[in-house]
Parts: C-alpha cells; sequence; structure tokens
C-alpha cells in the first residue's frame, strides 16, 4: 500500500544506522529518534521535563552527556512536534522492544499535535524483524513500498500505548496490545517482553535472569562474549551494549 506521492514525505527512523543506508531514491525529509526509552527515567508531565530527565539520565552513560542529548536528540523531536498535519509520516521502526518504546512515543507526539494526519509504518521484512541493519538498499525500498497505513483511529489508539508505558499500567499496556493482536500482532509480543521486565522476589526481571544464566555458563568471563549471546537469545528487547553492560555490572558485584 502506497500513500499518495503528491504529499510532502517525512521518514522518522529508529537510529543513525538506518540513516546511514537510508536509499537514496526514497524522497522526503529525515528525523531520526535518538533515544533508548526502554531504559531508565521515563517521568515527565510535559515534553521539556521528560527531556531534561532523560538528559540526566543519558548523560550518566560513558562518553555521554546532557549537553549531548540537548544537541542531538530534543532538535529531532522538536521537528516531530512541528510537522505539519498534511505531510505524510513514514514510521521506520523494528519490532523490538527497544525500537517499539521509541515508536510509541513518536505516535504520542505526532498525535498530540494532530490526530487527522497521514501515518505509515515501515517494517522490516520476514527474518529482519529486529535489524533494518542486514536489509539491502532494494530491500528497504521494497519494505517502504510494502508500508502499512496507521488510520486514525488506530493512530489515537496506538499512541496511548506511550503514557500507559511511561505510567507502569502494565494492565493498559495489555489490552492496547491485545486489541492489536491481528493487525500488529508484534505489539502485544513487545509489551510482554516488557512486564517480564518486572522484578522477581531477587530483585531480578527476566532479562537480569537470563544474563545471570549466560555468565554463570562461561569459563572464563568476558562482557564481549555475554553480550553476544545475550543479543541473540533477547532479540525482542534489542538491547545495547549500553543497557547489558548496567546489568552485567550489577551481577557481577552481587552474584560473583
Amino acid at each position: 500500500m502506497s500513500s499518495d506521492h503528491n504529499n510532502q514525505q517525512c521518514h522518522i527512523l529508529n537510529g543513525d544506522s538506518l540513516k546511514a543506508q537510508f536509499p537514496s531514491s526514497i524522497q522526503g525529509e529525515i528525523i531520526v529518534a535518538r533515544e533508548c526509552l526502554v531504559d531508565g527515567n521515563v517521568k515527565g508531565v510535559n515534553f521539556d521535563t521528560l527531556m531534561a530527565n532523560r538528559a540526566e539520565f543519558i548523560g550518566q552513560y560513558p562518553d555521554c552527556s546532557s549537553q549531548d542529548y540537548y544537541l542531538n536528540s530534543v532538535p529531532e523531536f522538536e521537528k516531530i512536534i512541528a510537522l505539519g498535519d498534511d505531510i505524510d509520516v513514514n514510521c521506520w521502526f523494528e519490532d523490538d522492544l527497544f525500537c517499539q518504546v521509541n515508536f510509541w512515543y513518536v505516535l504520542y507526539l505526532l498525535v498530540k499535535e494532530s490526530s487527522d494526519r497521514k501515518v505509515w509504518l515501515v517494517r522490516p521484512n520476514q527474518g529482519n524483524e529486529y535489524s533494518f541493519a542486514a536489509m539491502s538498499e532494494q530491500e528497504l525500498v521494497t519494505a517502504y513500498h510494502s508500508k502499512i497505513s496507521i488510520d486514525n483511529a488506530n493512530f489515537s489508539k496506538l499512541a496511548m500505548l506511550w503514557p500507559s508505558y511511561q505510567n507502569e499500567d502494565f494492565q493498559k499496556l495489555q489490552i492496547v496490545g491485545k486489541s492489536f493482536k491481528d493487525s500488529f500482532p508484534y505489539i502485544i509480543t513487545a509489551v510482554e517482553a516488557h512486564i517480564a521486565r518486572i522484578p522477581d522476589e531477587n530483585g531480578y526481571g527476566y532479562p537480569e535472569r537470563v544474563l545471570l544464566e549466560i555468565m554463570k555458563g562461561q569459563k572464563i568471563l568476558s562482557f564481549k562474549n555475554v553480550f553476544r549471546e545475550f543479543h541473540q537469545k533477547m532479540a525482542i528487547y534489542s538491547f545495547g551494549d549500553l543497557q547489558v553492560n548496567v546489568m552485567y555490572e550489577r551481577l557481577i558485584k552481587e552474584q560473583f
């Protein structure tokens, strides 16, 4: 399904790696959602408060700073807020939880400005559900031409995933996720992966428990090997090395 090509196109990408391989034959403005909202403080009653909390959180990572966040991430979200409702918005997001949470926030920003706009979802092809990176230029072009229209009713409903995530309303997340079981089945999968992060009596969610198992199975503990195995087993989360390293360091302190 393809949109009216008389309209101006805008592409909201899930990261800089997709921007680097973005097909030059596809026209339109490019905005990059540079975030990992799956991790850390997502509180904030409005845009500015959320951005301030995110800048502070991201600034704690090695080689990251709050200033960088205000330079590289905030302006991209401001561009999303400023988009006219006459522009066709193409959201390029993968099925994993990392990508999905960012996608939910993007939809929330878009719907707040106008619920009456043309929004499309571009997904990776089969076998690459968690990675545009593995796709060729031709495959990306094909994915663009197979994009899915998000009609106004679904647009407003999908945008509710963000406040539910932000407020840790797991019940609401499940209700919305399940309501899209037929049209967007990967949403409930991502929602359930998120709910599995709730800590058990030892303070560990499912990702930590799997990571601990991997670490205990190593003859010689090396983050590189542990990360590789975790990434393969837990592709639904698509956590980067920064996220996994925080869990890894904590487990070393508490378990080794």
